[in-house]
C-alpha cells in the first residue's frame, strides 16, 4: 500500500507536479535580474532614465498596445468609447455606460475638492525649507522615466505625485530625501493600482542603492500616516477620461493624436509647481482645451458640449491653459526631459513633436453660447 494511503499514480503526478512548478520558478527568476538601475543622482543635476523601446515578439507588441491606449482598470474610467466590429474604437457619448455616469461624475468632482484631499498650492513657500520649484520637477520627471522602465500604469504615475505633493504640504523634508519620498510614494502607488507592483527591492535599486530597503518601508509608513490612509482620490488622469470623449466630437473613429495629445500634456503639467494649485478637473479641462487647439489651430478649442459635460466656463481655463501651453512649446521646464522623450515614440504618435502656433487668440477665451 502506498506511504499516507495515496495511490502511486497519485503520487507520482503530485512530484510531476512539484517538478514542473520548480521549472517555471527557475524560468522566471532571470527576468527580475534583467532590470537595470535607474539612479536619481543629484537632484540638481538629473538626466533622464528613459530607455527606447525594444522591438520584441507578438507578445511584446500587444503589451504596447494595450498600454498605448492607455487601458486602465480604475473604476472611475467609467468606459467612455465602446469597441466596434473588427476592433476599431468607437466614440460613445459619455452617458454611454449608463445612468450612472453622471453620479459618479458629480461624485468625483466632491471628492477632488475635499481638503484632507488636495496639497497646499503654496507649501514650498510655507512648509518646505529645503527644496525648489525646480527640485520639484527634476523628482517628477525622474519618476516618469521609473514608471515607464517598470510599465506602471499612468494612474500609478499620478497618484505619486499627488501622494508627494500632499505629504510635503506638512512634512519639512530634506532635499537628500525626496528621491526616497518619491519611490515610496510610488510603491504605494503601485500597490494600489497594479496587479503585479515593483518590489522593495526593485525601488531600492532603482536609485542605486542610495537607501536601504527598511528606510523605504518607514517613509511608506510616514506617508501612510501622513495621509491617514486616503488613498484613492481622484486625478487628471481620472476626468480626462471623460473630457477626451467629448473632444472627440464630430470624428466616426477615435483621433489617437488628440488623445496622446492630451496624454501628454496632462503629464507635462505633472512638471509645473504652478499647476499644484488647480483642481484635477481644472487640469483635465485645459489639457482638452489645448489639444484641440494644437490639432486643429483654426477651430473653436471649447464647445458648448465640453462646457456642458466638464461644467467649466473657458475663462475658468485661461491661466491653466496658457501654463501649460508654455510647458509645451518649451517656455517653462524645457530642461525636463523625461516625458518630452516619453512622448517621442512612435507609439504615441510622435505628438511631442507636433507643432504649435506660439499664441492662443482672446477670441477663443471668450463664452460659448449653449
Amino acid at each position: 500500500m502506498a506511504e499516507n494511503g495515496r495511490s502511486p499514480r497519485i503520487a507520482q503526478g503530485a512530484a510531476q507536479k512539484r517538478a514542473a512548478d520548480a521549472r517555471g520558478d527557475a524560468e522566471q527568476e532571470p527576468a527580475a535580474t534583467k532590470r537595470k538601475r535607474v539612479p536619481l543622482g543629484d537632484i540638481t543635476n538629473l538626466s533622464s532614465p528613459i530607455v527606447p523601446a525594444k522591438r520584441g515578439g507578438a507578445a511584446a507588441a500587444t503589451k504596447t498596445k494595450v498600454e498605448a491606449i492607455g487601458v486602465s482598470r480604475s473604476a472611475a474610467s467609467a468606459l467612455s468609447t465602446v469597441t466596434g466590429e473588427g476592433g476599431d474604437r468607437k466614440i460613445g457619448p459619455p452617458t454611454s455606460c449608463g445612468d450612472y455616469v453622471s453620479d459618479i461624475f458629480r461624485y468625483l468632482r466632491n471628492m477632488e475638492m475635499e481638503p484632507k484631499r488636495r496639497p497646499l498650492p503654496d507649501y514650498i513657500g510655507k512648509v518646505q525649507n529645503d527644496m525648489t520649484p525646480n527640485m520639484r520637477g527634476k523628482l517628477v520627471d525622474w519618476l516618469v522615466g521609473v514608471a515607464e522602465k517598470y510599465h506602471l500604469l499612468s494612474d500609478t504615475l499620478y497618484l505619486s505625485i499627488s501622494y508627494i505633493d500632499r505629504f510635503l504640504s506638512f512634512n519639512a523634508l530634506t532635499s537628500q530625501k525626496l528621491q526616497l519620498l518619491g519611490v515610496s510614494a510610488m510603491l504605494i502607488s503601485s500597490k494600489y493600482e497594479e496587479i503585479n507592483p515593483p518590489h522593495v527591492e526593485d525601488f531600492c535599486n532603482i536609485t542605486d542603492n542610495s537607501y536601504t530597503k527598511e528606510e523605504v518601508v518607514r517613509m511608506e509608513d510616514d506617508i501612510l500616516k501622513a495621509l491617514e490612509f486616503e488613498l484613492g482620490n481622484p486625478t487628471t488622469r481620472t476626468f480626462l477620461r471623460r473630457f477626451g470623449t467629448v473632444a472627440q466630437e464630430g470624428h466616426k473613429t477615435m483621433n489617437l493624436k488628440l488623445e496622446f495629445l492630451g496624454y501628454y500634456l496632462a503629464e507635462l503639467s505633472l512638471l509645473d509647481y504652478a499647476c499644484v494649485k488647480f483642481l484635477p478637473s481644472v487640469v483635465a479641462a485645459s489639457v482638452t482645451f489645448l489639444a484641440r487647439y494644437i490639432v486643429r489651430p483654426e477651430t473653436l478649442p471649447w464647445t458648448s458640449s465640453l462646457q456642458r459635460y466638464s461644467g467649466y466656463n473657458v475663462k475658468d481655463l485661461k491661466e491653466c491653459v496658457q501654463i501649460i501651453h508654455d510647458l509645451y512649446l518649451g517656455r517653462r521646464g524645457g530642461s525636463l526631459q523625461a516625458v518630452r522623450e516619453k512622448y517621442r515614440q512612435h507609439k504615441f504618435k510622435r505628438v511631442a513633436v507636433m507643432p504649435a502656433p506660439p499664441h492662443i487668440p482672446a477670441s477663443y477665451f471668450e463664452d460659448v453660447q449653449e
